[in-house]
């Protein structure tokens, strides 16, 4: 099967990987990646590449939402073989190279089992890789606006805005494209996933949060973005207001 490749906007694109997404900016010869699959979707994601007129040579940089290894699978890969800067946010740069792992754990995964979707899913994610040891060597946080302290747009193709959503993960971060009306949400707010019941905006299921309360609680900062087309880690192009679709995930939740 091949890669599941839909164009959102100009340029725009979001890839279904085996359960876990990936989005690719174009902007001239260059593009911007963010996420890279689980290490088994490796050949899905060059061929997304290839599909939408790129290649590795032409990715400027991996952004990455958080480093669990359904997101981080292939960052490694593109960064030892073509030089690739992979990005994220300070508090996560440590969990990218490994010093901890913040990740659901087997045994949590076991009692969970007889959750509809639950074992299903984690065969597929063993069988993709989501056990291996996928540490980045050389994992960089973003450059900080001198002026304000904080990441302003990035000097990359369609110049995506980090967005500090702790609470999956400490440094997990969404992108805004403010010109586009589109939010890169990661695993902070989906529409969807194999260990879940239900369609549309959504937390995840809370045995994937590092902190519950803090997942709630950056709903607010989805709240506050002008944007129209949501890109999640995990379930479809949810379209409408993202605002919208973060008071229903935080109604969901409550």
């Amino acid at each position: 099967m091949g890669a599941d490749i839909r164009q959102v906007g100009d340029g725009i694109h979001l890839v279904h990987g085996s359960n876990t997404n990936w989005v690719i900016l174009g902007e001239g010869d260059a593009v911007t990646l963010i996420d890279t699959g689980y290490p088994g979707d490796r050949a899905l994601l060059l061929e997304s590449l290839a599909a939408v007129g790129s290649s590795p040579e032409a990715v400027a940089a991996v952004l990455i939402t958080h480093a669990h290894t359904d997101h981080l699978g292939s960052a490694e890969y593109l960064r030892a073989a073509h030089g690739t800067p992979v990005l994220l946010h300070e508090a996560e740069v440590p969990h990218a190279r490994r010093d901890f792992l913040h990740q659901v754990s087997v045994g949590t995964v076991l009692r969970n089992g007889w959750r509809p979707g639950v074992l299903p899913w984690a065969v597929h994610a063993i069988r993709s890789g989501g056990t291996a040891h996928v540490p980045v060597t050389e994992p960089a946080p973003f450059p900080s606006d001198s002026t304000q302290g904080s990441p302003g747009p990035l000097d990359l193709p369609r110049r995506p805005v980090p967005v500090h959503t702790p609470g999956h993960t400490l440094g997990h971060c969404a992108y805004h494209l403010p010109e586009a009306g589109v939010v890169v949400s990661g695993d902070a707010l989906v529409s969807g996933h194999p260990t879940s019941r239900v369609q549309g905006p959504q937390l995840l299921p809370d045995m994937f949060h590092h902190e519950r309360e803090r997942s709630v609680a950056s709903l607010a900062v989805f709240e506050d973005l002008d944007a129209d087309v949501l890109l999640p880690g995990h379930g479809p192009v949810h379209r409408g207001s993202v605002r919208d679709a973060a008071l229903q995930a935080r109604e969901r939740a409550l």
